[in-house]
């Protein structure tokens, strides 16, 4: 199994990062049939399948704000205003997905894209690691 690291900047603020161009240069680097694995290393963030570019990155923040509010209810209740709710995400958006991958092509959808997903304010610095295992 092949695996690397990308350092991913989100800042601060809540964002939807596009991982598509890094995965799919990663899958052809690694050439021929297989799956690639995505995973964030982080209790506060989470990967998801999802169109982008169309506002639907938008429409899945305003809604992970309507389900998690960055308010006071949170018991995990360190760091900015609301971030317990940050740890409720992987639970709703899991920290992983897998592709399966094709002739060094990544097998998604015409409108797919694999995206980090991260509401944490208090941390703009992540990981996501990427695995391809042969088929």
């Amino acid at each position: 199994m092949e695996s690397i690291i990308l350092d991913v900047t989100t800042g601060r603020r809540e964002v939807v990062v596009d991982l598509t161009p890094r995965c799919a240069e990663f899958a052809g680097e690694q050439g021929g049939d297989g799956l690639l694995h995505v995973f964030v290393p982080h209790a506060t963030a989470g990967i998801a399948i999802i169109e982008l570019g169309a506002g639907s990155d938008d429409d899945l923040l305003a809604a992970l704000r309507d389900l998690l509010p960055a308010d006071d209810r949170w018991r995990h209740a360190h760091g900015s205003r609301g971030h317990g709710r940050s740890h409720v995400v992987p639970a709703l958006i899991p920290p992983y997905a897998t592709v399966p991958v094709l002739g060094g092509a990544l097998q998604l959808g015409t409108w797919q894209s694999i995206a980090l997903v991260d509401l944490n304010v208090d941390n703009p610095e992540r990981q996501v690691r990427l695995s391809f295992l042969r088929g």
